[in-house]
């Protein structure tokens, strides 16, 4: 009887350690999953903000998208002369890449998956490094971008008439932002064919002239 009552209790507390030890590897795993587990508040900041991100986006692309239909280019591509200085074709493809960074950072922060939340780190990191590695090469090559500028900047003035993004464009940095008159001074729009003094012959009305943008309106 005492034989069969040891082997009791040695079952006994061989079953109680065993629980123990099933106890503490349970707490050991919610242990570690809490850990893994993305904070609440921090999980809501990063969805609200990539709402934003994302809305925004989605707004610069309709803006984009609806430049380009007053303009008429989908029936008609021919008009749209340098796909690079379009200020619509900046603003559509600048709406996309800001649309998909944000839809990707709400909805990994949202359903907390770590696939895109490591593809939306990584959108960031090379936007990051973009941006770093433009302002390097905006110093070291000043020269060479100030040239380019200019350049594009001439090209605006040629097509001031042709393309009307372009021309409110070059109106709003002559007129608000920079109050100046082409590049130099107001010979520089000599170079566009409606205001060249040539165009007299023609009886062009803006001929030997500057756009509306130019002249400071005199004080009362």
């Amino acid at each position: 009887m005492n034989i069969w009552f040891d082997e009791q209790m040695s079952n006994s507390r061989e079953l109680q350690h065993l629980r123990t030890i099933n106890d503490g590897r349970m707490s050991g795993r919610k242990h570690r999953r809490d850990k893994s587990e993305i904070s609440c508040c921090l999980k809501y900041l990063i969805f609200g903000f990539n709402v934003i991100f994302w809305l925004l986006g989605l707004g610069i692309f309709i803006v984009g998208i609806w430049a380009w239909t007053e303009k008429d280019i989908f029936n008609n591509l021919s008009r749209l002369t340098n796909i690079t200085l379009d200020p619509a074709f900046v603003f559509i493809v600048s709406g996309v890449i800001t649309f998909t960074i944000g839809f990707t950072g709400c909805v990994g922060a949202l359903r907390e998956n770590t696939c895109l939340l490591a593809s939306y780190a990584i959108f960031l990191a090379i936007l990051l490094l973009l941006e770093m590695t433009a302002g390097t090469l905006g110093f070291i090559f000043k020269d060479w971008i100030k040239n380019q500028a200019t350049n594009g900047f001439q090209a605006f003035i040629v097509h001031y008439r042709e393309d009307p993004d372009r021309q409110n464009l070059i109106d709003w940095i002559q007129e608000q932002w920079l109050e100046c008159c082409g590049i130099e001074g107001p010979k520089d729009w000599d170079m566009n064919v409606y205001f060249n003094c040539s165009s007299i012959d023609v009886g062009s009305r803006e001929a030997c002239g500057v756009p509306f943008s130019c002249c400071k309106p005199q004080p009362n």
